[in-house]
């Protein structure tokens, strides 16, 4: 390379805040998703011509070797729902590739998940026509197979004469039981392998162990990143298609929920992956200049909002963060504070679920949190609230009233405001205990992202001072970290958001 062209590259480089991939300025003709399309064509043309980096993969079955009689390989897409930008999906692909077989996409509906409501189905099942859409021209099969995993994937394998399955990685309890009871359910001679799609650094290579805050595990992300903040290759047009496979029955897929239907979807957060492609554009485009110095305050709109689209894995996390730093050099510090919260926070929560199998209970907190919680539990509360009071938005605060109100209505609630409403509850009702249960309950009930790692971190932080300190001690909350409405008054015009939302308050 000549001096003249390594100062070229250099330049470039600068610009772009120490990154690889063109400026957004440069291609300002081009929308968002058009110009990730052409980043990753011009990676490679396909996963085949990819070296796929196999720290990602982890071997669930004794058996590594797929039968000599294949006529398919699975993946089974769980918490990553799309097709692009999916590590799990582009693995699946390069073992239908080398093997010159069809590859088939699974997707298992259940009735009823925790506390989701036809507010969060209505979410995943749009995005899942999406994914279906894309499969189709892609020459992909997608399935949506009714019931639970255990009990369909196995005889879709053997029906289908499949040689080997692929899964996605959540560190949650529940997803967790199924890809035991599948690993089970498989024929010994099927091979059975996790990818983890979602973490940028997989959860299980982040770290060997329950980390004690982002301070411990924030150098062990960062040391590895190199190795796994790549673009993507793309997924492909499949040679080897199936036997044609029936169309998708959204409507009896629907009919088969058990949800509670009073939870209506919303309107500002459009489900499938097309749609969250859009929402990163405009955060990049009109809301990152103020990240760095406005996200914590809920009347200013300086938040990425994409965390519905990242929680039911429409988005990729990855694709946020090779986006977003491509701004760097004009917003250093929002880009800094993005990826701190994107990738840091984001990959300590999953590292609390996948180490603590106790990551929803009081029994997962710290010693010391443990104890100055009983040492306060029989401390006297100036106001105790049942949780239908609490999920009417029935307090004497109407601060704390406008955000459970906006959760209730638009399926989000401001960062900070959540740290603050979770921190009422503990206050406000019998026991720790209780308070945690409330505070679950309510974000998994009504939040577009809830029953998520970071939606049980952040009740856990809140309540039991997971990933904190521990602080001055007083009444009730001992000591666990402190927020009160005075507190609020100081960060931002409290009226002001009282206001936006009282109204609808008032109403009910």
């Amino acid at each position: 390379m000549s001096s003249s062209s390594s100062k070229e590259e250099k330049k470039r480089k600068l610009e772009n805040g120490g990154s690889d991939e063109p400026s957004p300025k440069k291609t300002q003709v081009e929308d968002l998703a058009s110009r990730i399309s052409e980043a990753r064509k011009s990676l490679c043309s396909s996963v085949a011509d990819f070296k796929f980096n196999k720290k990602r993969v982890k071997v669930l079955s004794k058996s590594e070797d797929i039968p000599n009689e294949c006529d398919g390989i699975v993946y089974w897409m769980s918490r990553d729902q799309r097709v692009q930008d999916n590590w799990a999906f582009l693995y699946a692909q390069k073992l239908a590739l080398k093997l010159e077989v069809p590859l088939h996409v699974c997707f298992c509906l259940v009735p009823k998940f925790l506390e989701a409501t036809i507010r969060h189905f209505t979410f995943m099942l749009e995005g899942l026509k999406e994914v279906e859409k894309e499969c189709t021209e892609l020459g992909i099969s997608f399935h949506l197979l009714i019931g639970h995993a255990k009990d369909r994937l196995p005889q879709f394998v053997a029906e289908n004469k499949i040689g080997g399955v692929v899964t996605d990685f959540s560190p949650l309890r529940v997803p967790m039981a199924w890809v035991d009871d599948v690993g089970k359910a498989l024929p010994k001679n099927i091979p059975f392998c996790q990818v983890d799609a979602h973490n940028l650094v997989p959860c299980w290579e982040a770290s060997p162990k329950l980390e004690y805050g982002a301070r411990t595990i924030r150098n062990k992300i960062h040391n590895q990143l190199a190795g796994y903040l790549t673009e993507f290759p793309p997924v492909c047009k499949h040679k080897h298609t199936a036997p044609d496979s029936k169309s998708v029955d959204w409507a009896a897929a629907y009919a088969s929920l058990e949800v509670d239907l009073s939870v209506k979807p919303v309107d500002w957060a459009k489900p499938g992956s097309s749609h969250g492609i859009k929402m990163l554009e405009s955060f990049c485009k009109d809301r990152l200049k103020d990240f760095a110095t406005d996200r914590n305050n809920p009347n200013k709109n300086a938040l990425s909002n994409l965390s519905p689209w990242i929680h039911f894995g429409q988005l990729s996390a990855q694709r946020c963060i090779l986006t977003v730093r491509q701004y760097k050099a004009k917003h250093k510090e929002s880009v800094d504070a993005y990826i701190e919260e994107a990738v840091i926070r984001r990959e300590l929560g999953d590292n609390f679920c996948y180490y603590n199998k106790k990551y929803d209970s009081i029994e997962g907190a710290y010693d010391w949190a443990k104890k100055t919680l009983q040492d306060h539990e029989k401390d006297k509360r100036d106001h105790v609230y049942t949780r239908e009071q609490l999920e009417r938005g029935k307090t004497h605060d109407p601060l704390w009233n406008a955000a459970q109100n906006q959760m209730v209505l638009e399926g989000k609630m401001h960062g900070f405001l959540r740290m603050y409403w979770a921190k009422k509850i503990l206050e406000w009702t019998p026991s720790p205990s209780e308070a945690l249960s409330y505070s679950i309950y309510l974000n998994d009930k009504y939040s577009l992202d809830g029953r998520d790692p970071n939606g049980y971190v952040g009740c856990m932080w809140s309540i039991c001072g997971i990933h904190d300190q521990g602080w001055a001690e007083r009444a009730v909350f001992g000591k666990i970290r402190y927020m009160n409405y005075q507190g609020c008054k100081r960060k931002f015009d409290v009226t002001k958001f009282e206001m936006r939302y009282r109204k609808q308050t008032t109403e009910k």
